[in-house]
């Protein structure tokens, strides 16, 4: 991830040219939220992942050879297309595998070993990019998306019944029908993952273009990212126990909140130790946020339509993937990079409060929903 912008920089392209190739990775995922849980209802989860693990091979296959910013940036869309497909799709699995009690442990340690990846991928891209460049990056990251459909491969099946049923009943639900329904949801909450996602999307475009810069090389950036990416590790655990032992506000806060701070510091960060401070104080907030996408969506997902539900609640989190990029490349097109920080950061210090605000409200009604299921089985 953290390459994307500088092989677009390595290509030719300017800061703000390079900072759109980032964004089109949440634009890929944006159009396919919604046909991805079409597809993850009718296909099911497994077949899902494994054919969004092959797809993205060919994807960064495509980034490897790209001999053009166009190429480069086409490879990026059809990257992001997948992702929302994997992301999706394995986030339902889990929600059926996984108690209540456990949801915010189990989803968080799923984001954990995401997180494992950030760590060890750019790790091992700083070795290749040495080696033999910035195209050695892709490689890798093909080699280990079929690595990842080869995996799924071996799950069980767990929908398949009930899909088959749905079909043979023709009870199956369309997407904009479960849309609808749940529309209340997705403009409150739903607002909340597009605040957290945009808030994430900041680590991948706006620190890599400062590091730049201020002259900070690709294989010492990636180096910071493998930094920030062991401090997600240390944290991702605690806060899926936070997350189901005191709520889901505790963690859902810091992780808008970091940003928010951070890119408010980085204009005043020149050397390499000072972005590596900037990095670490938004790992230790996304750390703490590892799953919070999902475990809100888990908790507010129905039953039936549930596939839809989510591909509606992925269509949330990348509109704002794609927006907090595109908002970096607009104000650095006509401004200096560091007002386009500030700019990131006044966003973030309005998006803590709406986040605090919405997610509270639903801890609480969670907290009376559960009081009030004790009272009746004493009272039973």
């Amino acid at each position: 991830m953290p390459i994307l912008a500088l092989r677009a920089r390595d290509l030719g392209a300017d800061v703000s040219t390079a900072a759109a190739v980032v964004a089109l990775l949440g634009l890929g995922m944006l159009v396919a939220s919604l046909p991805a849980g079409a597809l993850v209802a009718r296909i099911g989860e497994r077949r899902a992942l494994v054919l969004a693990g092959v797809a993205d091979a060919v994807a960064m296959s495509v980034g490897a050879l790209a001999g053009s910013v166009v190429v480069l940036a086409a490879a990026v869309v059809l990257s992001g297309m997948t992702w929302t497909t994997f992301l999706m799709s394995r986030q339902g699995y889990m929600i059926d595998v996984v108690p209540f009690s456990h949801r915010a442990r189990a989803l968080s340690t799923l984001g954990g070993s995401h997180r494992v990846g950030v760590f060890v991928g750019p790790l091992v891209g700083a070795g290749l990019i040495v080696v033999l460049g910035l195209s050695a990056v892709f490689w890798f990251a093909a080699l280990a998306a079929l690595g990842a459909a080869a995996l799924a491969r071996t799950m069980p099946d767990l929908g398949a019944e009930r899909r088959r049923s749905r079909r043979d009943t023709g009870q199956h639900l369309g997407v904009w029908e479960v849309l609808a329904q749940h529309r209340r949801v997705l403009l409150t909450l739903g607002t909340v993952v597009v605040v957290i996602s945009a808030s994430r999307s900041v680590r991948n475009g706006l620190l890599p273009l400062w590091a730049d810069h201020v002259g900070i090389s690709p294989s010492a950036t990636s180096l910071v990212f493998a930094l920030s990416g062991a401090i997600d590790m240390v944290f991702f655990y605690p806060g899926g126990w936070l997350m189901d032992r005191v709520g889901r506000t505790v963690v859902a806060v810091p992780v808008v909140a970091t940003v928010a701070v951070a890119t408010l510091l980085l204009p005043l960060a020149t050397t390499t130790v000072a972005v590596a401070a900037a990095f670490v104080l938004i790992a230790v907030g996304n750390g703490l946020g590892s799953g919070i996408v999902m475990v809100l969506g888990a908790d507010a997902a129905p039953t039936e339509g549930r596939a839809q539900f989510l591909g509606g609640w992925r269509l949330c989190g990348d509109v704002g993937l794609s927006g907090g990029p595109l908002v970096v490349s607009a104000v650095a097109a006509v401004a200096p990079l560091a007002t386009a920080c500030v700019v990131i950061g006044l966003l973030g210090v309005a998006g803590t409060a709406w986040t605090g605000f919405w997610v509270g409200r639903e801890d609480r009604r969670r907290r009376l929903d559960v009081g009030t299921g004790a009272r009746d089985r004493r009272t039973r």
